[in-house]
């Protein structure tokens, strides 16, 4: 297969737009360029056609096998904790295709599209064309390396797909001994349901949820009706979200715990993109796995909406290979193409990491938190602490037999209820010396007085003088004060470095004097297939087209080349 290989791995690294385009650059030189892989002849257009739609699973995924193996090692997030993480982002992206109308009726059959077998009508967001062919592509958020890419028809199929890409993740770990615990996946919006938590077990996650349904759990209603964890603004808008931190909720119909950030700002004049609009309130869902004592519920966001920077990845990838393009009408050689492609990719950012070795750029994610004895003495009732609140707790018994604290419940409308069911309001915020903020609950002298048991909850006893006050604490939650540290190389320096390199290349090529064959001895006998100019079998194509030791031997002098890239990649200098 190294006659088809060849040619695609050079379609993919000259940037020309068409494959008739790339064989007609070609052609002048097509002798010399197969020599390098010891190929006798050029196969043709329609050859290659042929190959990728001959294409099945097996041969493509010891490609894909092959195509892991050529990884660069990884950076790492450094969390509050000091512990080292490895992200990945799994995103989808989509091609559309035009397809011209065509009549139809009963006398006529029915349309045979070329694409049927790689594209289905689906979600074409900004694109043009009638059917589209979605892909789920998997990155090293570090390294900006591909993982691998997995096409389907129409929308795709993303659990299927996600489920692929986490076993190139695991493949990816294996190589470098790093730990699946110490491994955040970033995902796109549409994994934010509790079936996809549920695949993604072994891992730590974030993502952006959509089952909103989840805002009416109880223990969600409880968190927003106290105040928020944490404000977040991002630099290049004005506008502010409240966090709200809620750990151990159940999402989705399988009840899969997990860690709920609930964000919320004011509606504007237009409809939010993103969340669902209550009562003058943008609610958004970030779900995550991720320990608060490690990321509190500002990093957990801040790495989410970080995502961004994956975007333009695609689009260079776009401008550069254009993975997306049409190379075949089957689902498999498609596949394969698309894989070559960010085969490609990687190669250039390894290429220009050998012409200027550079060591991990080192990023401050986020500040470090400051002591809580340095921020009680500035800080209002009204506002935050750094790291964000912990559950909220209640006082123990003050007398034996008579009702504590833990015996009023919280309600999701932000009440207090107590064994008497009647409800107690807060009325009172206050700071405490360690940084706590109580809040103060307070029931209605005419609930209390009345009451059948009010023996056992009041401190007088029977004489009920003042109605029942609970106080709840809020503590700051112990999160790491240390820094986020985020190391990565950079994206486009190295492969712009190795593009500018072979751009400005000279390029000797020699051809040596042909030998003349030696003449027949004995006549060769044909079989009725060969007679008939019966297609050849793919193996006895590739066997033909070896080049033989008598062919012409090419030289190819490179000028201009770093002698120690060269020396890297194993080239003979002068």
């Amino acid at each position: 297969m190294i006659d088809f290989f060849a040619i695609l791995f050079g379609y993919a690294i000259s940037g020309e737009r068409t494959l008739e385009e790339f064989y007609t650059r070609l052609q002048p030189f097509a002798e010399s360029f197969m020599a390098l892989f010891e190929r006798d002849r050029l196969p043709t257009r329609s050859t290659l056609s042929r190959f990728l739609a001959a294409l099945t699973p097996e041969p493509v995924e010891a490609l894909r096998t092959l195509f892991l193996d050529d990884l660069l090692s990884p950076g790492g997030l450094v969390d509050r904790a000091g512990n080292t993480w490895v992200v990945f982002d799994i995103d989808g992206t989509r091609e559309a295709a035009r397809q011209r109308a065509l009549p139809q009726s009963g006398e006529l059959p029915q349309p045979c599209r070329r694409l049927d077998d790689v594209c289905a009508p689906g979600y074409r967001g900004r694109k043009r064309g009638e059917v589209v062919r979605t892909r789920t592509t998997v990155s090293q958020a570090h390294s900006y390396q591909w993982l691998g890419s997995f096409g389907n028809r129409g929308n795709g199929q993303y659990r299927e797909e996600l489920r692929k890409a986490l076993v190139a993740i695991r493949r990816y770990l294996a190589t470098y001994q790093f730990p699946p615990e110490r491994t955040l996946i970033r995902l796109d919006g549409q994994y934010g349901l509790g079936v996809v938590l549920s695949d993604l077990a072994s891992f730590a996650c974030v993502t952006r949820g959509k089952e909103y349904s989840v805002l009416d759990h109880p223990l969600i209603q409880v968190r927003l009706h106290l105040l928020p964890d944490q404000l977040q603004q991002r630099p290049e808008s004005q506008m502010v979200r409240s966090l709200y931190d809620c750990p151990n909720v159940p999402v989705g119909s399988l009840g899969i715990l997990c860690r709920v950030v609930v964000a919320t700002h004011p509606a504007g004049k237009k409809k939010s993109p993103v969340g669902v609009t209550r009562a003058g309130t943008v609610y958004e869902l970030f779900f995550t796995t991720l320990p608060q004592q490690a990321f509190t519920a500002s990093d957990v966001v801040e790495l989410y909406l970080h995502r961004g920077a994956f975007e333009p990845a695609l689009s260079d990838e776009d401008q550069e290979i254009d993975s997306d393009r049409w190379c075949s009408h089957s689902a498999w050689g498609q596949e394969c193409w698309q894989l070559i492609a960010q085969w490609v990719w990687n190669l250039r950012l390894e290429l220009g990491h050998q012409l200027e070795p550079t060591p991990l750029r080192t990023t401050e994610f986020a500040p470090a938190l400051c002591p809580p004895s340095e921020q009680t003495a500035t800080r209002l009732a009204s506002s935050t602490p750094a790291s964000g609140y912990a559950s909220p707790t209640t006082a123990t018994t003050f007398k034996v037999g008579r009702f504590s604290g833990q015996d009023f419940t919280l309600q999701p409308d932000g009440t207090l209820r107590c064994p008497a069911d009647q409800k107690l309001v807060p009325h009172e915020q206050r700071r405490e010396a360690d940084g706590s903020l109580r809040v103060v609950y307070g029931a209605s002298i005419r609930s209390c007085r009345p009451c059948p048991l009010h023996a056992r909850c009041q401190w007088n006893g029977c004489a009920t003088a003042k109605p029942r006050q609970v106080s709840l604490l809020l503590h700051p939650l112990q999160v790491g004060s240390a820094p986020l540290f985020w190391r990565d190389w950079s994206r486009r320096e190295y492969r712009r470095r190795c593009q500018m390199l072979v751009r400005h290349q000279r390029i000797e090529v020699n051809l040596s004097p042909h030998v003349a064959a030696q003449p027949r001895t004995a006549e060769a006998i044909l079989s009725r297939a060969q007679r008939a100019h019966t297609r050849l079998s793919w193996t006895e194509r590739l066997a033909r087209n070896v080049r033989g030791s008598a062919a012409n031997q090419v030289t190819i002098r490179l000028f201009g080349v770093p002698e120690a890239f060269a020396s890297s990649l194993g080239l003979a200098t002068v």
